[in-house]
């Protein structure tokens, strides 16, 4: 495969997603990657696979109407992007009907020459649920998806300030959060593998969230390798001259340098919780690798889980989304 090279886009991008459950350092591999003197990585348009599956500001065949101009100029996070209705119009104002994907490729485009980089990603954790959308829009993109030992993307949830937007959406958030955590990161995870697993080797890549703070130089060399390009150690000085240190700031708004230990379970989750939270996903704790810290819980935790997960995965059928393959609406 050749290597891309700087100043040239073309049908590049979107060059990379970047995908995981939520608070299982999509951010942190963000930063890393953005950091790459070949690489710019949008934070999150969240707008693309949506847009497209539900045909907004679109034709039915999936072509761009100024519609879709004016829903991006209203959408709050597109203006971190600074990209005007010029351009914008610009892209669209082509003679021709602009299909969906060349429209959005010309956006990755606006912003990796703003940004002085020939290749531009996006970093949307949710879009791990995605990537067969993604992938059907542009055959070419890449896929990262970083993985997170579960138990700690738990703690990190109770104490994320979108948890009751993100997950308390479904019911059984109400009745146990652990147990509604265990589910929703196994519902992201099994889908990120199942649809990344089918496509070449060359387009879908794993990092785990513990060999890249244990072992950063290491894994980012191996991510390079897998995004075709050369490795450099700016990336892991992504934190130079942003850091910022006040008391309560979390790591991410700190601007930490890779961090090994910012959660440990086994030391700070309790027995309670490591029951509750392996009784609904162990088996997939097991599968990535991950020991599980209680065998075998209790057959009333158990009951509670296989409750809670038939609740999840009803609501979820019932929404539309999708479900990983042998889980029963």
């Amino acid at each position: 495969m050749r290597r891309p090279t700087a100043g040239v886009l073309g049908d590049m991008n979107p060059y990379l997603f970047i995908v995981g459950c939520p608070r299982s350092g999509t951010t942190l591999l963000r930063r890393l990657v953005d950091t790459h003197p070949l690489v710019a990585v949008i934070d999150e348009m969240r707008w693309i696979a949506s847009f497209f599956e539900r045909r907004e500001g679109l034709t039915p065949e999936g072509l761009v109407t100024q519609e879709l101009v004016d829903r991006l100029l209203a959408y709050d996070r597109f203006a971190t992007l600074e990209i005007s209705r010029e351009q914008l119009g610009r892209l669209i104002d082509t003679g021709d009907p602009v299909p969906y994907p060349n429209f959005v490729t010309g956006i990755f485009d606006l912003y990796g020459q703003a940004q002085g980089k020939s290749l531009v990603g996006d970093k949307t954790p949710r879009y791990a649920r995605r990537i067969g959308t993604l992938h059907a829009l542009w055959p070419h993109a890449r896929f990262v998806h970083i993985i997170r030992d579960g138990r700690d993307v738990c703690m990190s949830i109770l104490n994320w300030e979108k948890a009751e937007r993100a997950l308390g959406r479904f019911s059984p958030w109400g009745e146990d959060q652990v147990t509604m955590a265990a589910v929703w990161w196994e519902w992201h995870v099994r889908l990120g593998k199942e649809d990344g697993g089918s496509l070449a080797p060359n387009l879908y890549h794993e990092v785990r969230y513990e060999e890249l703070v244990s072992s950063p130089a290491k894994t980012c060399e191996t991510l390079c390798d897998f995004l075709d390009l050369p490795y450099d150690d700016a990336m892991l000085k992504f934190h130079e001259g942003r850091t910022k240190m006040k008391p309560g700031r979390d790591a991410k708004r700190a601007w930490l340098p890779i961090t090994f230990g910012l959660r440990e379970w086994s030391e700070q989750m309790s027995a309670e919780d490591l029951e509750r939270f392996e009784a609904a996903a162990g088996d997939l704790l097991e599968e990535l690798g991950y020991p599980r810290a209680c065998p075998h819980p209790p057959d009333e935790t158990l009951a509670r889980a296989a409750r809670i997960r038939e609740s999840f995965t009803r609501e979820v059928s019932a929404s539309g989304k999708r479900l990983p393959k042998g889980w029963q609406a």
